[in-house]
């Protein structure tokens, strides 16, 4: 393994391929605090681990806007962290972009959900259409008298099984 320091970027090669890639930061002040960059990629295998590093984990403030949107709305519910956890473990494993494009279309579909992005994402590389086609349903199908709503019966079919029951 060796580093290659360049003058904008620093490169980490293992076996002659590039495995990672950082923009260089300088601070060139001694008076201005200088500044720290955090991968959020780099820290999915402390979170798989502890899922609640993910609440407020540096790290993850640098994720892109829809992986935090995502974010918001599964640490409302129990057990969010972890689902959180396995979406964005899913860059190891699938491009970025095709992952986050699937978070964007759940959060404007209104399934914020790990099973729904799952489907989403599937569908994006296997090229499926996202939308189902609407299917007209036959006329015979129609109601041609609404059902009404009849407490009588309930209360009837509760009374004979009271009735049973004291006998």
């Amino acid at each position: 393994m060796s580093l290659r320091v360049y003058s904008d970027r620093i490169v980490v090669v293992a076996e002659g391929q590039a495995i990672c890639e950082y923009r260089r930061v300088f601070a060139r002040s001694h008076d201005r605090l200088s500044r720290t960059v955090y991968d959020w990629r780099h820290y999915l295998a402390v979170v798989q681990r502890k899922p609640g590093a993910l609440r407020n984990g540096a790290p993850f403030a640098e994720m892109p806007p829809a992986f935090r949107s995502l974010q918001q709305h599964l640490l409302k519910r129990p057990g969010g962290d972890r689902e959180m956890v396995e979406i964005l473990s899913l860059v190891l494993q699938h491009d970025e972009q095709v992952v986050l494009e699937a978070v964007k279309l759940a959060l404007q579909a209104g399934v914020p959900t790990k099973i729904h992005i799952l489907n989403l994402l599937h569908r994006l590389i296997d090229g499926t259409p996202l939308s189902t086609p609407t299917i007209p349903a036959p006329s015979a199908l129609a109601l041609t008298t609404e059902p009404q709503a009849n407490v009588e019966r309930y209360d009837a079919l509760r009374r004979a099984r009271e009735a049973r029951h004291a006998s």
